[in-house]
């Protein structure tokens, strides 16, 4: 991903509504501005947060509309999560 890549994406995250949020979910933000596209799992292991903590900053994410998830083609039973658009 180039760094032109990650700035759009920066562009359509509302960054002021993150900034209330809680740190782990920053962490997981930032993350997911690096990579398109990961599961709760994949999100735990890259932020080196429990899954637990990955769970509860998805969903503060979400209530400001930061993250949009769809179901994974590979395995419906997991989610994808990726920056809002």
């Amino acid at each position: 991903m180039s760094v032109t890549d990650v700035q759009s994406k920066a562009d359509t995250v509302d960054w002021e509504a993150v900034a209330d949020l809680p740190p782990s979910a920053k962490l997981v933000a930032k993350v997911l501005e690096y990579n398109d596209r990961l599961t709760q799992s994949q999100l735990a292991e890259e932020t080196m947060l429990p899954p637990r903590t990955v769970r509860y900053a998805l969903t503060r994410l979400e209530e400001v509309d930061a993250v949009d998830s769809r179901f994974s083609f590979t395995d419906a039973r997991k989610r994808v999560y990726a920056l809002a658009e």
